[in-house]
């Protein structure tokens, strides 16, 4: 016996299914919900075991269905006949929906609603729900994500970011820098970016509906032909607006286009993210770019109280990481601190695996240019600071040989679209 919910919101199919389903035997037909909130309403009582649904239905997205699943509810979906079987099949597996009915075969979905859900055909799922792991598509050659990061105390963590984001599209690599610190992140305000409508909560809508992969260039504000930017939370209140799954769902789509280049957060701890509801915690955000990182990069300052925050980091992203190799950058290095690079080479390497140990010079000069006028590092001239920073991408990716151009001039405060 199946029990069926149905959501139509007024369809013309409406009518039929009730028909059909009403003269099977094996089939109940508990309740007729009016829109797809009541739907999820009606699962959560566990009395149901099918939703007959439309496709097309408002609201009806990856969350969605997974709220379904959870109460042991399988979608079925009736497709519009003027959609594609292609295009249905494709939204359908997207937002994690396997059972499908074209609105001119309502005769056999008595039989698809009887169904065991191992027994219907299965299509690949497409990478494309928060909350599950995400498998990598084909990624362009070379494409890799590179996370940084670095403790509490401002050590640099944008600065450097958007420097190795500049010096990938420098040598001819499709680069994508994403703000993903769940504090409030400044790429945008850094890279004189006027961005009305925050790219990364535009991210957590299109991947809630399934159709990140196809849109992802609208997410993006671009810097030049190479380099453009998905900007982070406009407040960092806002961090709640984010599912599960979605920082790992967009750096794979974000994989597919090119390099990657991630500016997090500076927690690691655990959080439940209580009092949201199943929204993840807060430092989720930083905890899931560590995980899909091929990368990580630590950035620590180089003063006393810099350092002595570095040494705890890397133990507490070693126990994060299971001992995973990291490139540690030493930001602001100065003569006047008194000590070398090779002393504080001894104290980091006791505190982690060293996938390689660099130095950037306290450029104070250049940073404050670029950041005025909103530029990358790149883009403010050349420096010490430049040259540092194509040394550390040298170890990250192989250098590889660029014709000199001129770099590109843009007027400060501009709004930069893709």
């Amino acid at each position: 016996m199946a029990i069926v919910l149905i959501v139509a919101s007024g369809a013309a199919w409406e009518s039929p299914v009730l028909s059909v389903l009403g003269s099977d035997p094996d089939v109940v037909v508990l309740k007729r919900c009016v829109d797809i909130d009541d739907l999820l309403a009606a699962a959560t009582a566990g009395q149901a075991d099918i939703a007959v649904l439309g496709l097309d239905s408002p609201a009806l997205d990856v969350a969605a269905v997974e709220h379904l699943r959870r109460h042991g509810v399988r979608p079925v979906a009736i497709v519009p006949a003027d959609v594609g079987a292609d295009a249905a099949r494709l939204r359908a597996t997207r937002i994690g929906i396997r059972s499908l009915v074209p609105d001119t075969e309502l005769a056999r979905l008595p039989d698809v609603v009887s169904a065991d859900d191992e027994e219907l055909p299965t299509v690949p799922r497409v990478p494309a729900q928060p909350g599950a792991p995400v498998p990598p598509g084909p990624p362009v050659p070379g494409g890799r994500v590179i996370a940084v990061w670095g403790p509490a105390g401002a050590p640099g963590r944008t600065t450097v970011a958007a420097g190795i984001a500049a010096e990938l599209a420098r040598r001819q690599l499709r680069t994508i820098l994403v703000d993903a610190d769940p504090y409030g992140g400044t790429v945008a305000q850094q890279l004189g970016i006027l961005d009305e409508v925050s790219g990364l909560l535009s991210a957590a809508r299109l991947a809630a509906s399934g159709v990140l992969a196809e849109r992802f260039a609208s997410v993006q504000r671009g810097i030049d032909a190479r380099l453009s930017v998905v900007t982070g939370l406009p407040r960092a209140d806002r961090w709640v607006e984010l599912r599960q799954g979605l920082v790992e769902h967009l750096l794979e789509v974000a994989r597919d286009h090119g390099q990657v280049v991630v500016d997090t957060g500076f927690s690691l701890e655990e959080d439940s993210g209580s009092g949201h509801g199943s929204r993840p915690g807060r430092n989720q955000m930083t905890l899931a770019a560590i995980e899909v990182a091929d990368d990580l990069v630590v950035v620590g300052s180089a003063d006393p109280v810099g350092l002595s925050r570095l040494a705890r980091a890397l133990v507490e992203l070693r126990d994060n990481t299971d001992g995973r190799p990291v490139h540690v950058v030493v930001n602001r290095m100065r003569p006047t601190l008194g000590w070398s690079e090779q002393d504080i080479a001894g104290m980091v390497s006791g505190f982690t695996r060293l996938a390689g140990l660099h130095f950037l010079p306290d450029d104070r000069p250049a940073v404050d240019r670029a950041v005025v006028t909103g530029r990358t590092l790149l883009e403010s001239g050349d420096s010490v600071l430049v040259r540092a920073v194509s040394t550390v991408v040298d170890a990250l990716v192989p250098a590889r040989t660029v014709p000199a151009t001129a770099v590109r001039q843009r007027t400060r405060g501009r709004a930069r679209r893709p």
